[in-house]
């Protein structure tokens, strides 16, 4: 999730929760969350001797792949300077960095004055995604996104829901519980719903 805000920014959704109004949403879809999730977690397995490295090899390997997508060379071409590349992703991301993180993604490219280089591309995109202020900042949105795509295998806004409602009731909860999603009773009440229930019969 957090790679594709950096890569795109976020999305705008409709809510009528409170009152109609559009809300920041999350941009990543569920059809591309899943294919992209296993390729990531392909041949890990927690607990057993190597996984971290496993998972490491997957990351890698998918970040290099993103960035050579239509998508993303389109939204960041290669003729941007290392700087502007840099900042557009942080842009992005709703983060302002510390002088030592932007510095730290720019140095990815080495001496070069383009984006050309791939390897480069995916190791700054990375920086990024996963800096610790963007990290804390999308935790709750997140969490919320993933308790669709996990138990209810769709996005907030599909037809059983047409709009962003749903979604923006449960992070609001979310947040006034400061992320304590068992205080906020959220999984509770995604695996006691309906709409859980009858994926697995009536």
């Amino acid at each position: 999730e957090r790679m594709y805000k950096a890569a795109y920014g976020d999305a705008t959704g409709a809510s009528t929760f409170g009152g109609v109004h559009t809300l920041a949403v999350p941009i990543i879809r569920f059809n591309e969350f899943l294919p992209d999730t296993q390729q990531i977690g392909q041949g890990v397995i927690v607990g057993q001797t190597g996984w971290e490295a496993v998972l490491e090899a997957n990351k890698r390997s998918f970040a290099f792949q993103f960035v050579q997508r239509a998508r993303f060379i389109t939204a960041l071409p290669t003729t941007m300077t290392p700087a502007q590349f840099v900042d557009r992703l942080f842009l992005n991301a709703g983060v302002t960095p510390s002088a030592t993180d932007r510095n730290a993604a720019i140095a990815e490219f080495g001496p070069v004055t383009n984006t050309t280089d791939v390897e480069g591309r995916a190791r700054a995109l990375r920086d990024v995604a996963e800096n610790a202020t963007l990290t804390t900042q999308e935790f709750n949105r997140a969490f919320v996104l993933m308790q669709y795509i996990g138990y209810l295998r769709r996005n907030p806004n599909d037809p059983q829901d047409n709009d962003y409602t749903g979604y923006d009731f449960w992070l609001t909860k979310l947040n006034q519980f400061n992320g304590n999603f068992n205080a906020a009773e959220m999984v509770k009440a995604f695996i006691t719903s309906v709409e859980y229930r009858q994926r697995f019969g009536p």
